[in-house]
């Protein structure tokens, strides 16, 4: 079932770039579908950007909320909640996202593990509509016409530990651990007075109660170093081109972010800048106030007069 419903469809949009693709490069199809999947998920990923770049603004006030609560765990939390709720935050709404890429990465995978195996599978593999066009056509009675590489530089079924050190593959793979890191670095909140991880736990070591909120932000800032050392060490021994899917959805990723934080900022900008109303079309009479006359009060006897 997860090969019918996940792995055939996400081989086989790959395999239709591939055929299409003038030069049938596998490489470049490869980053093409990259891209391709990055823009199908961009509902998802612009929401989730959003998600982390309010989470990122509300440092301050978490702080606020940090020093009003005086280490009362239940009020900050409840302080909290009320925050999230009032910015429309929800914490866990990233998830999605990163559990459809993960699909993604493992349905992929599993379909360029076939490929690797048996280049045969390219037209086996794929469904019977793309095997009737024209290149599958050629590649079912030649399949030495497959062209595994990216621009015949980078063999993409090798890994970069091959015999030895591999180097084109090994710089998609530092390639792909730089992008993460710069993908991270781009989303974690810098502050001037923050304390590492290391310095936290060796005060606590000394009796100091750690702050759990000072201790998750700088966890979070720690994972822009974890994940990358994660994806060299997943991918070092892969072969090359689940690298490069790494690479150019990372890069891809990077743009993403640059343009939804950037966007951001100049609405804001703009939203600061604009004036709140309108003066020149409002009418004089609205923008003078009134002059109030120091008049005395009338008194009953001034009432009975004018009556009179």
């Amino acid at each position: 079932m997860f090969t019918t419903i996940i792995v055939k469809p996400i081989f086989n949009l790959l395999v239709l770039i591939y055929a299409l693709l003038p030069g049938h490069n596998f490489g470049l199809a490869l980053i093409i579908f990259t891209v391709v999947v990055r823009l199908l998920l961009w509902p998802l990923v612009r929401k989730q950007l959003h998600q982390a770049k309010a989470m990122k603004d509300l440092q301050p006030e978490i702080k606020r909320i940090k020093k009003e609560a005086n280490k009362d765990r239940a009020k900050e939390s409840q302080m909290l909640m009320e925050l999230y709720k009032e910015r429309g935050i929800n914490p866990f709404s990233t998830f999605p996202t990163l559990i459809i890429q993960l699909i993604v990465l493992i349905g992929l995978y599993s379909g360029l593990r076939k490929v690797i195996s048996n280049p045969n599978a390219l037209v086996t593999f794929a469904y019977p509509g793309l095997q009737h066009l024209g290149w599958m056509k050629q590649l079912s009675h030649n399949i030495h016409l497959f062209d595994d590489t990216l621009f015949g530089i980078v063999k993409l079924n090798k890994s970069a530990l091959t015999n030895g050190i591999y180097w084109p593959a090994m710089i998609i793979v530092l390639g792909s651990a730089v992008a993460q890191y710069f993908q991270s670095k781009q989303l974690i909140p810098q502050e001037k007075d923050q304390r590492g991880l290391r310095q936290i736990l060796k005060e606590a070591g000394k009796g100091e109660q750690a702050d759990q909120a000072e201790v998750n932000a700088a966890v979070g800032r720690s994972t822009r170093f974890f994940l990358p050392v994660m994806i060299f060490l997943f991918t070092v021994n892969l072969a090359s081109a689940l690298s490069l899917y790494w690479l150019a959805g990372g890069v891809v990723a990077y743009i993403q972010q640059s343009f939804i934080l950037r966007k951001d900022e100049t609405e804001m900008e703009s939203i600061a800048d604009k004036p709140t109303k309108d003066t020149t079309k409002i009418p004089e009479a609205e923008i003078v106030s009134k002059p109030i006359k120091n008049t005395p009060p009338k008194t009953k006897k001034a009432k009975r007069r004018k009556k009179k």
